[in-house]
């Protein structure tokens, strides 16, 4: 083998054993990635226009049934002109150490980490919360303990503030 060869092959092997924090994808589907690809990942996902008008997405794939960090989840795909603009990865809340440490391997150690406990009008509350950001892309595990479910939500650009703002038909896209 040359050396220059062997630099190269040295250099694959290690960006190879990093782990997956370039991107922030669910199993594999990534932001930006296209409806086809999230069909070739979750072959029984449901895909449909969105049901109201949004300048964040016009489409939603849905899949009831996935395996997340070793958990059993449900996620949804948003998108915008056939490419993954955000996702929603929700599961059992009593997975979330096991989700958070899944997350923490790929994404690699969060921006930040919160996990409070407080109590709230006479009632014991416990919350968990780990914050990824790069760039305009941003991871966010929320998880209130007493509740039934928890969610990961990843997103790009101003999603979060545009998805659930209802738009009529006239401004639609802008």
């Amino acid at each position: 083998m040359t050396r220059q060869k062997g630099i190269g092959a040295i250099y694959f092997l290690l960006l190879a054993a990093l782990p997956a924090s370039a991107a922030y994808d669910a199993n594999g589907v990534v932001l930006g990635a296209t409806e086809r690809d999230i069909a070739r990942q979750f072959p029984s996902s449901h895909c449909k226009p969105l049901q109201w008008n949004s300048s964040a997405a016009d489409r939603r794939c849905d899949d009831a049934k996935v395996s997340f960090g070793g958990a059993s989840a449900r996620v949804t795909f948003y998108l915008k002109d056939d490419r993954v603009q955000a996702f929603d990865v929700r599961f059992e809340t009593k997975e979330v150490e096991r989700v958070s440490a899944f997350l923490k391997s790929r994404y690699g150690a969060p921006a930040e980490e919160t996990r409070a406990k407080f109590d709230a009008r006479g009632r014991a509350r416990e919350i968990v919360k780990l914050r990824w950001e790069k760039g305009d892309e941003r991871a966010v595990l929320t998880a209130q303990m007493e509740k039934r479910r928890a969610a990961l939500t990843v997103s790009r650009g101003d999603f979060e503030d545009e998805i659930y703002r209802i738009r009529d038909d006239d401004s639609k896209g802008r």
